[in-house]
């Protein structure tokens, strides 16, 4: 029963995560303009994220411009938005084995050892799904932070974190969570205990035996 809970906390953490993974990769606030020099504009606020960037006036009106070609994009840009976008279905598919490998479910059949074995496959992939996210948002911070801190960016162009990418991380790590769960959970006492038993007859009727 034990093992059945931790494989639905495992499963609902690792669907949350992909959830907050699907919501960051859409959102257009991976990294907001930053007034850290002299000159501070407070009529508009830029925001970058992968798949287009934005404009906020100061009347609250958004203008978003979709990027024109994948070719001009950045190299760091692009890798992110490839691991991102794995990741997402790599989650995806990890959601469809653990739901035929949970204990709750009846999509496997009643074999509880191979049942169980898919549920840790599901959470091997999840674990795979949540380490792709965390790396594409880690190496998108660190090129954050190199151009923040870079003497030849120009102040007016110098960005800072944006909500998505704290969004991704909370998402990559939740995914992460879910499917070391999944992973754990595969019981592994049962099969011990059932080969024990066979060997301590033969062993006694062997022993058995040689006394008489």
């Amino acid at each position: 029963m034990a093992n059945s809970g931790l494989q639905m906390l495992g499963f609902v953490l690792a669907l949350l995560g992909w959830i907050g993974l699907i919501v960051a990769t859409i959102l257009p606030q991976w990294q907001m303009s930053s007034y850290a020099g002299d000159s501070i504009i407070t009529a508009i606020a830029m925001y970058q994220g992968l798949w287009m960037s934005c404009a906020i006036q100061s009347t609250g009106q958004m203008q978003c411009k979709v990027y024109d070609s994948i070719l001009a994009l950045p190299g760091s840009l692009q890798a992110t938005r490839g691991l991102m976008v794995v990741s997402i279905v790599v989650a995806a598919l990890g959601i469809a084995i653990s739901t035929v490998g949970m204990k709750c479910t009846k999509c496997g059949g009643d074999d509880k050892v191979k049942k169980a074995r898919i549920a840790m496959t599901g959470g091997i992939v999840f674990l795979l799904g949540g380490l792709a996210a965390l790396v594409a948002c880690s190496w998108y911070g660190n090129k954050i932070v190199q151009d923040f801190y870079n003497p030849f960016t120009p102040v007016n162009t110098k960005y800072e974190f944006g909500s998505a990418i704290f969004i991704g991380w909370a998402g990559s790590l939740l995914v992460v969570l879910g499917g070391a769960l999944l992973a754990c959970s595969c019981p592994r006492k049962s099969g011990s205990k059932g080969r024990s038993y066979p060997k301590s007859k033969a062993a006694s009727s062997a022993g058995g035996r040689e006394y008489v």
